[in-house]
Order: structure tokens, then sequence, then C-alpha cells
């Protein structure tokens, strides 16, 4: 019996998976194109004649392309920040490596673990203080912090992968460490690169906590132009839907181009 060839059973039940996982992302897709009456009724309407009215409310009236244009700013920013950071840090660690770089390594993840909101009084009086609150720059350095870890530690692992070799014999032939990491790291470790920036880019995009909290009309991202779709009155689920279509369809778009470069990043040097 091949063992390679998926049983029935198996292909059955990844697309039972497959299927459940995208149901939430097709119903909002669907709601977007009813009216408010329809997106609540109950039973929910299957049939119905689909219209634009609430894409055409997110676009004109509530601001779209500045909050589109902040995403994109904010998430390319910060992650060109979080390269040029991570790349020399994770060259010393993997290749210069000191007694407590484990423990570092270990510690710089752990601050992934800590909860957002157990720090955002003192993130919000010391963006006030500076002046940063509503501002691309109070984004842009906070989303660079948050994801500065997960990028050194890619490039690390990554650099572990390149034979020592090579860069003892650029040493031998007098490549200082600045050269080392242009013309060898560079280009040896560009899936790795690729994949860290891929990572951090969607990681960005998707950062909700800091923008609502940080920004109001001028800096917000797409998260906050989502958020603006709460009212007191209640929940506008079409029109909260057609803007949720809008702020992911983007990264999805991005992320069905760039998921094989990510994928071939991450399991590079996986097999030996």
């Amino acid at each position: 019996m091949d063992q390679d060839k998926a049983s029935p059973l198996g292909t059955a039940a990844a697309w039972i998976v497959a299927f459940l996982m995208f149901f939430p992302i097709l119903w909002m897709t669907v709601t977007a194109f009813k009216t408010e009456t329809q997106a609540i009724a109950i039973p929910p309407i299957v049939f119905f004649r689909p219209g634009m009215e609430s894409f055409a409310h997110a676009t004109a009236q509530a601001g779209y392309m500045l909050f589109a244009e902040n995403s994109i700013i904010v998430s390319f920013a910060s992650t060109l920040l979080a390269l040029l950071i991570a790349f020399p840090a994770a060259y010393a660690m993997a290749f210069q490596p000191g007694k407590h770089t484990q423990n570092l390594l270990v510690w710089m993840l752990s601050t992934k673990m800590l909860p957002p909101v157990g720090v955002l009084v003192p993130i919000y009086l010391i963006c006030r203080d500076l002046g940063l609150l509503d501002t691309r720059t109070a984004l842009i350095v906070i989303d660079m912090l948050m994801n500065l870890p997960i990028v050194v530690w890619m490039l690390y692992s990554f650099f572990r992968d390149i034979p020592r070799d090579i860069l003892e014999a650029a040493r031998m032939d007098g490549v200082g460490p600045r050269k080392q990491m242009i013309y060898l790291l560079l280009p040896l470790a560009s899936p790795g690169i690729v994949s860290a920036a891929l990572l951090a880019i969607i990681l960005a995009w998707n950062e909700a906590f800091w923008s609502i909290n940080l920004t109001a009309a001028h800096a917000g991202t797409l998260a906050t132009f989502i958020a603006r779709y709460s009212a007191p009155e209640g929940l506008f689920w079409a029109k909260l839907s057609a803007a949720s279509v809008l702020a992911v369809a983007p990264i999805l778009v991005f992320g069905s181009f760039a998921q094989r470069r990510l994928v071939r990043g991450l399991t590079v040097g996986a097999v030996k």
C-alpha cells in the first residue's frame, strides 16, 4: 500500500476542516452585500439580491483610503525598522554568541507572552507626553517592538544553518563584519529574511489593540476603521461586514501571492 497517498477519509476531513475555517470569512463576505435589515434577519436570509450600499458607505463616508494608507505605511515601515535592528542582532547571536545568548533569546521571546493591556497605561502616558498620540510614528515603533523578538528568532535560526566556514574564509581574507553581513549573509539568508519580513507585515497589518487605543482620526489603521462601526445604537452588521472585507482583502491577496515564498523560507533548513 502506498503510504504517500492520502486516504479518502483523510481528504474529506481536511476539506471539512478547511471549510469550517473559511466559513466565517465567507459569511462575512455574503453579509457585506446585504442590507441592514437582511443582515439581522432571523432565520438568516440565504437568497437575496446583492447590493453595494455598504461598500459605498465604507469607501465614501468612512474614509477607507486614509485608514488603508495608514495600515500600509505602518506595516511596511515597522517591518523595515525591525529588520534593520534584528539583522545585526541575529548575526552577533549566531556567530559571536556569548555566555547568556540563549537566555537572552528566551527572554526576548517571553516578552510576546505579556498581555498588551498590562502596559497600556504607561505606553499611553509616554505617547501623550511625547505628543505621539494619534500618530503613525507611535504605531510604527510599537509594532516594530512587538515583532522584533520573532524577527530576531527567525533570522537567528537561518544564520545558524549557514556554514561557519564561509565566514571564517571571509575573515581570513580580511572581510569585516559589516561586509560579511551585506555581501555574504544577505544573499545566503535571503529566503529567511523575506519570510521574516512577510510574517512581520502580516502581524503588523492585523494588529488592532494599539491602533484602537492610541489613534483616532488621523493615524488609525484598518482595525480602527472597523471599530468605528460599533455605535451606542448597536452594530451595523452589513456595514461592519463590508468594512471588514475591505480591511482583510488586501492582506489576503498579499498572503496568497507571498504564500509560496513564506512557506519556502520557513522550511529552509528543516530537512538536512
